[in-house]
């Protein structure tokens, strides 16, 4: 019998069958589509993360664990232990050791984003990716007491423009009670796409920042003592603490006794840290999580192919006809063994093709609300090696899952009474 017919009859009793397994594959897909899911958001986050600050050489910020730096400074995740004093951050400077430093006040939000204070030194020093500078997508860094710069994901989220108001809010929650609607900012540049949390940023000068809390105490503005907007250009506003400072080494060999300097220094406890092996503990962390999850994902994947191996089996008590029709009509009990072969692995690669379709169909409709809610730009991307192989072990699996049922139809194509039944049936 020619291969074209037998893939033909394993069609055919598929199509025949199609009610019941139907149910098996679309158990199947659902289960493969998680676990490409699960490696594919693996691989993207992990991507994501290392790829959020480059170029920065140390973090610095009051003395705290290392993860909780890097978090709150970088990812804008968690809070502060404490801050720096702007005396100290002076002393930074005056290094020369230092290349460059960033500082960065944190603190307030405009709803649900976080404010970051700085100055045009985070637009010329921060790098993310490949050691990519930021860029304005439209209008100009803030050079005035009440500008403010958005993220590009805060302006799309926000449908801003250029020159539009701006109030900001106390405190680094979603919902705020209290509002800076006294000293509302204007919008002077909007920063160009990033695909990091740069984007969920909302940024204003250091004196800004000192400005609307001119005569706040405890949390709470104090009446009569707060700075009216048209003052605040006339006063010095020089900031008395930061939140933290990214700094640049100029020679990199001397990062480690610059990072040992600034957790030895007695005039106020501080923490110098290093990205990257901040970022390898958060994924050591993380490791046993992302291992545990997949390998509860491959455990579904695992008892959806025994849920199939269970319905052909059970099917099969039902094909004993089916068997001595094909024998009568000279069909080899290897050929009928190997008809279910071609219909198990045949459903494991439908399943596998339609867990592929339905994950880039569910990631194009996942991946606006991971970058709003999350900050994770997610991107459409063809499948790695790895989750190449993941998708061929499925029918390879399923071929496997069908020998038992095929074995079981070898044998009975070799039974005398099924050749009989077929006789009688001919005539």
């Amino acid at each position: 019998m020619r291969p074209s017919v037998a893939f033909f009859l394993a069609g055919a009793s598929l199509w025949h069958r199609r009610r019941v397994l139907a149910l098996v594959t679309l158990t199947l897909t659902l289960s493969v589509t998680l676990l490409l899911g699960v490696q594919y958001l693996r691989t993207e986050v992990r991507q994501t993360f290392n790829s959020t600050v480059s170029g920065t050489d140390l973090i610095i910020g009051a003395r705290s664990g290392e993860l909780n730096l890097l978090l709150y400074s970088i990812f804008h995740i968690g809070n502060a232990t404490n801050n720096i004093r702007w005396s100290t951050f002076q002393k930074l400077e005056e290094d020369s050791r230092i290349d460059w430093l960033v500082p960065l006040s944190l603190g307030d939000s405009y709803r649900g984003y976080r404010v970051v204070g700085t100055d045009e030194r985070f637009l010329n020093h921060y790098q993310y990716g490949d050691d990519r500078d930021l860029a304005l997508d439209r209008g100009r860094w803030f050079d005035d007491v009440f500008e403010v710069v958005l993220g590009a994901e805060v302006a799309r989220a926000m449908d801003h423009a250029i020159a539009d108001e701006v109030v900001l809010s106390h405190g680094g929650g979603r919902t705020s009670f209290l509002d800076h609607d006294r000293h509302p900012f204007t919008v002077s540049g909007i920063l160009a796409p990033t695909g990091t949390p740069v984007d969920r940023g909302v940024y204003v000068s250091l004196q800004g920042l000192e400005a609307i809390h001119v005569g706040w105490e405890s949390g709470v503005p104090s009446p009569g003592r707060t700075l009216p907007a048209g003052k605040a250009r006339e006063v010095e506003l020089t900031p008395t603490h930061i939140t933290a400072a990214l700094a640049g080494i100029e020679r990199q060999i001397l990062t480690f006794q610059v990072q040992r300097h600034i957790n030895q220094m007695d005039t106020e406890p501080l923490s110098a840290i290093l990205p990257g092996v901040a970022l390898s503990q958060l994924w050591q962390v993380l490791g046993q999580f992302e291992s545990v999850l997949l390998g509860i994902t491959v455990f579904v994947v695992l008892t959806s192919l025994a849920g199939l191996i269970t319905v052909l089996l059970t099917l099969q008590s039902h094909r004993h006809q089916e068997i001595a029709v094909l024998r009568a009509n000279g069909a080899t009990p290897l050929l009928i063994a190997a008809l279910y072969l071609m219909e198990c692995s045949g459903l494991a690669l439908l399943s596998a093709v339609l867990a592929t379709l339905l994950w880039y169909a569910g990631l194009g409709m996942l991946a606006p609300w991971l970058l709003s809610e999350w900050g994770l730009a997610i991107s459409l991307r063809p499948p790695t090696g790895i989750e190449w192989l993941m998708l061929a072990s499925v029918p390879i699996a399923g071929l496997l899952v069908g020998m038992l049922p095929a074995v079981r139809a070898w044998r009975l194509g070799n039974r005398p009474s099924g050749w009989g039944a077929a006789r009688d049936m001919t005539g």
